[in-house]
């Protein structure tokens, strides 16, 4: 079992961005010392969680109690392998989007870039909540402030389009909230238990099927809406509309990724592989999972607006994080979390591609892109980084979660989905690949003459994020270890234990 220390370092990595919030609220007449607290916040959340690395691969937990509400119930933060995985790709990622978003809101000429940075700062702050959560309790209120949060970017250009987002936004996503507060009531009442665990702690407490699979699907509805599960997915292409900043971060990592982390807590930490498959409540999730792949696919294939094809992309994908979880293997749960970090970075990549596009030649549509590879040659070869890995072509890094996935498949026996796996592959190209053809082998418009690559704020972190995708795809286990923790991670959930980590480097 691992040691736990108590540490102040998880609550200081949570309260960095938020910190920063009355700063970047009172430099708003002064950009460039505002844009300083956040480059400054976002630099020291990422240092305090990358600090708890060593000693989480050597085995340690580190945790802080906030509040004792009352014995049993606490708001407590705990630094496990699961939480650092998630805490590490947000808060590394933050510091390349608070770059990007300088050069795109000044390029762009947004209004309210105050607000902006200062929500932005909120949600991260909440997101690094989310991942350190020691229990439900403190998952959920981290939870709701990430969805009040998001609120203000997502109607950050004020037009009725965007109010209009803003309202679908919040009515999903307080709806949801308000069921995982039931459910975690619910399990309250049962178990009288909320701390996460590795392979559940509520397989000795359910005994009726038909309460495990009601409180289920509270749980997983109450996740599923960030997690962009079908039917509760319209909220995410609707907020496509938010400045581009925002898509790449917050529907591309944050608000979504905070959706199947929930998935994987729920899975992996409440319920437990035993009571999951004791109940059949892995087929359940397998198949809802399997449908938003091939249909968010298949939708993507319709979409001329370059964001919304990336937002359909996105829910097919945040799907293959779900059907890892579900397949119940050690392949399968380790594929999923690799795959949240390698989607993280190739989709991360695609959004800063597709404002930089929209900030230096004022294109949205697909079918306005052809020949813009010839002027913004960095740009789209980066989109074809992201474009190649998501299609699982190696050696981009999302190959190797997409290896592990289909890995997944095969070993559990569920050829079904390894098929679903392969198909959404043929998908994935058949919607990327006419974008890189119209980029590099049609000739351009008159409107391309005298336009070159975006601000160097901006291009700059397109490229930096290409590079680790392609370096994670080379060396999986580069920089900050996510094979050796992804593994660890699917072997304790699986053992029904937490298993150490030293000595996993493949």
């Amino acid at each position: 079992m691992p040691v736990t220390h108590e540490s102040v370092i998880p609550l200081l990595a949570v309260l960095a961005p938020l910190a920063a919030i009355p700063l970047i609220l009172l430099s708003s007449r002064r950009p460039n010392l505002r844009e300083f607290w956040t480059l400054a916040a976002a630099f020291t959340a990422c240092g305090l969680i990358l600090s708890l690395l060593p000693g989480v691969l050597a085995g340690r937990t580190v945790a802080y109690d906030i509040l004792t509400i009352s014995p049993g119930i606490a708001l407590s933060l705990r630094v496990d392998p699961t939480g650092l995985f998630f805490a590490i790709i947000c808060s590394s990622l933050w510091i390349l989007t608070s770059f990007y978003s300088i050069g795109y809101v000044r390029g762009a000429g947004e209004k309210k870039q105050t607000r902006y940075f200062a929500s932005f700062a909120l949600c991260i702050g909440a997101t690094l909540g989310i991942a350190l959560s020691a229990n439900l309790l403190s998952f959920v209120i981290f939870y709701e402030m990430l969805s009040l949060g998001t609120y203000p970017l997502v109607i950050h250009k004020e037009t009725r389009e965007s109010y209009r987002s803003g309202r679908m936004y919040l009515t999903y996503a307080l709806s949801a909230g308000l069921l995982l507060i039931v459910a975690t009531a619910w399990t309250w009442a049962l178990a009288h238990n909320l701390d996460f665990r590795p392979g559940g702690f509520l397989g000795g407490v359910l005994a009726d099927e038909g309460a495990a699979r009601a409180l289920f699907l509270l749980f997983i509805a109450g996740v599923g809406v960030k997690a962009g599960l079908m039917p509760l997915h319209s909220w995410l292409p609707a907020a496509m509309v938010a400045p581009t900043p925002v898509s790449a971060l917050l529907h591309a990592v944050a608000v979504v990724k905070s959706g199947v982390f929930g998935v994987i807590r729920v899975a992996g930490f409440v319920f437990g592989p035993a009571t999951m498959q004791a109940f059949g409540l892995d087929t359940i999730l397998a198949a809802v999972a399997a449908v938003t792949i091939i249909l968010a696919s298949v939708i993507a294939l319709r979409q001329d607006n370059l964001k919304k094809r990336l937002a359909f992309s996105t829910i097919g994908h945040l799907s293959y994080i779900v059907l890892g979880v579900a397949l119940l293997s050690p392949e399968g749960f380790m594929g999923g979390l690799l795959h949240l970090a390698n989607h993280a970075t190739t989709k991360i990549a695609l959004f800063f591609c597709a404002g930089a596009i929209y900030v230096n030649l004022h294109k949205t549509e697909i079918s306005e892109l052809d020949g813009i590879g010839k002027v913004m040659p960095w740009t789209m070869a980066a989109f074809t980084v992201g474009v190649l890995g998501l299609s699982g072509v190696p050696p981009i890094n999302a190959f190797v979660s997409k290896f592990y996935l289909c890995k997944g498949a095969v070993s559990s026996g569920q050829l079904v989905f390894l098929a679903v796996f392969l198909a959404s592959g043929l998908l994935n190209m058949a919607y990327f690949f006419p974008i890189l053809h119209r980029a590099f082998f049609r000739p351009g418009g008159a409107g391309l003459h005298g336009h070159s690559e975006a601000s160097p704020l901006m291009v700059v972190p397109i490229v930096i994020v290409a590079v680790l995708s392609l370096v994670l795809g080379l060396y999986p286990n580069a920089l900050v270890h996510f094979f050796d923790l992804a593994r660890g991670i699917s072997q304790s959930v699986m053992a029904g234990a937490a298993a150490p980590l030293a000595g996993l480097a493949p």
